[in-house]
């Protein structure tokens, strides 16, 4: 027999029942002298609970998973009857007390809801004595018993077959401390994790407190990794909301985790007004930051977006992205390069995009300095090709992506990056009313292709040594989606001609990120991977800065962004000095090009 037919039998059985028995506890040893009166009421009442328990279905809701929707439904069911009965019962009058009917409704409450929790009761503590008797299911202890941690865990005791099963849960809180939640006991605070894991033979780790710092995540870590044993983390609420993962699925722990401070959620209300509707192209698309500020946008429902890049490959996988994951977005890929004038007019000419996210540039430092021509016609050249024709075409909003380098530079690369922040800003000057030209400086992504984070993986992979350049150099981090959230707040902010710098907290020594890497792969660091310092590059700095001595910055509206203090060079001055330069980048002349180079950034040295 089907479940959901055996259990419609037995609602509707008992539920028949609690008719005569209400009756039976209201009137004693009466009872029979209304027999026949009970008699018609339970039997008209059979047929009007027959269509509740179909009409409300009772019989598809699960049993062992009920929750407060699921009782809420139960109630309105058994009011809805009750009152029916009540009816009737007016209706027959014959002396009946009016009472029954009210009893009845109270027993339906507690009979029916009873059997509920007790099918729900018995299918949780039944598997939870059955899987600890069992070697082949993951153990699993959970840090924190607060919301997130109880759900989690009752979600594994309801879904038995996943393999997984909760035995208890450690926090700091002392309220909480021998007290059970679900049935499952604390069993201590975050310093008893070695001694609990022992004594529970704990197979797995389960981190659900995501108001736990970065700090305390690395110590779990770091001890998990001491004891062997197997750690996750739960999602943050972020990707819950975004609808990126549920609150039941949990992750291996990543270095986003470890982020030196909490990450930056940045505002994006305003960011809806001027990408719904609108034409959008993003340069650089294939890349980290291109790409994910195009699975920021989507969500917007811009008009239709264009997609630039140079990398083919890069641009064919983004491609396939948008077919499998955002299937209703209207968009178009571009091959090209931003030095390709005539390629970008045919784009701007057919297409018209109103808002420019400019993310393609070269970005290694030690390439740079060997290819300096080409840092300059990509990335000053590139920038003044499209801001030109932003102009052209009354672009309203145009964001530049600029780097922490740009600041002070030392390399080729970072003064490239600094003069093109010069162009955005002449751009600003030359534009109209509702137009608006600004620049964005970050620091190192996280994650990012090129980044020292891909790179330390690889050798970790291969039991490689990690190098490091020197031992106290130190970077800004910061994840992915909080670079292109704030490129997309700047667009956002539109002061015209300004140049945004996001607040990323303390700077990080670098050794310190391959140390966590190290031990996010279950690892010691200096013992099971060495760590080589191969001395300073050329074109490299100790430490990154985000803004000159002479900037200084003024606070926006938003806690986390702040607007530097600039002086835009004077337009003719800058024009002059442009084409020198890439007269310089064409002739390949490495030694003109710096020292240009140190005349339009007098900080910059040859």
């Amino acid at each position: 027999m089907r479940r959901w037919l055996l259990k419609f039998i037995i609602e509707l059985v008992v539920w028949i029942c609690l008719t005569p028995l209400a009756f039976y506890i209201r009137l004693d040893d009466e009872v029979t002298y209304y027999s026949a009166t009970i008699l018609t009421l339970t039997g008209l009442g059979a047929i009007v609970k027959f269509l509740a328990i179909y009409f409300f279905g009772f019989h598809r809701r699960s049993w062992h998973r009920v929750g407060v929707p699921d009782l809420f439904t139960l109630l309105t069911g058994i009011g809805v009857v009750s009152a029916f009965m009540f009816a009737l019962s007016l209706y027959l009058a014959n002396g009946i007390p009016r009472s029954g009917p009210i009893i009845e409704f109270m027993l339906s409450v507690v009979v029916l809801s009873g059997i509920r929790m007790l099918a729900r009761v018995y299918h949780e503590q039944f598997y939870v004595r059955q899987h600890n008797k069992e070697d082949s299911y993951t153990r699993i202890l959970i840090i924190g018993a607060g919301e997130a941690g109880t759900k989690i865990a009752r979600e594994m005791l309801r879904n038995p077959k996943a393999g997984k099963i909760p035995i208890g849960f450690l926090d700091d809180e002392v309220r909480k401390q021998k007290e059970k939640f679900i049935g499952l006991p604390v069993l201590g605070k975050l310093k008893n994790l070695s001694a609990v894991v022992t004594e529970y033979a704990i197979d797995e780790i389960l981190i659900a407190i995501p108001s736990y710092s970065n700090t305390i995540t690395r110590q779990i870590i770091s001890e998990s990794n001491k004891i062997g044993v197997k750690y996750r983390i739960l999602p943050g609420i972020e990707d819950v909301l975004n609808g990126l993962v549920t609150t039941t699925e949990a992750r291996e722990v990543s270095l986003e985790d470890l982020l030196r401070r909490k990450p930056i959620i940045l505002n994006n209300a305003e960011i809806q007004s001027y990408i719904t509707g609108k034409v959008v192209l993003i340069t650089g698309a294939g890349g980290s930051i291109g790409s994910e500020i195009l699975r920021q946008i989507a969500r917007f429902g811009p008009a239709k977006v264009l997609l630039f890049g140079r990398g083919e490959n890069s641009i064919y996988q983004i491609d396939q992205e948008i077919k499998r994951l955002y299937p209703n977005l209207v968009y178009k890929c571009f091959i090209g390069d931003v030095k390709d004038k005539k390629k970008l007019r045919n784009i701007f000419k057919n297409y018209k995009p109103v808002v420019v996210f400019h993310a393609a540039a070269h970005k290694h430092v030690p390439l740079m300095e060997e290819n300096p021509e080409q840092a300059i016609l990509n990335n000053v050249g590139g920038t003044q090709n499209l801001v030109k024709l932003s102009l052209e075409f009354g672009v309203h909003r145009f964001v530049n992506i600029s780097t922490d380098k740009a600041v002070n530079p030392t390399s080729v690369m970072g003064a490239s990056k600094r003069v093109a922040e010069y162009v955005v800003s002449a751009a600003a000057v030359k534009s109209a009313d509702y137009q608006s030209f600004v620049s964005v400086r970050f620091g190192n992504v996280l994650g990012s292709r090129g980044s020292v984070v891909p790179l330390f993986k690889e050798q970790i992979a291969h039991r490689r040594p990690i190098t490091v350049t020197h031992p106290e150099m130190t970077r800004y981090f910061m994840t992915i989606p909080e670079a292109s959230q704030l490129v997309l707040q700047a667009g956002g902010l539109g002061q015209n001609g300004s140049v945004y710098v996001l607040d990323m907290g303390e700077p990080v020594k670098i050794v310190d990120l391959a140390k966590d890497l190290i031990l996010l792969s279950g690892l010691e660091p200096f013992v099971d991977v060495p760590i080589h310092f191969t001395g300073m590059r050329a074109g490299e700095k100790l430490y990154e800065e985000l803004l000159t001595a002479e900037e200084g910055t003024e606070s926006s509206k938003y806690e986390k962004i702040f607007i530097a203090h600039k002086t835009p060079l004077e337009t003719t001055y800058l024009n002059k000095k442009l084409d020198e330069l890439f007269a310089q980048a064409k002739a390949c002349n490495e030694e003109g090009i710096r020292d240009l180079l140190h005349e339009l950034i007098p900080g910059f040295k040859r």
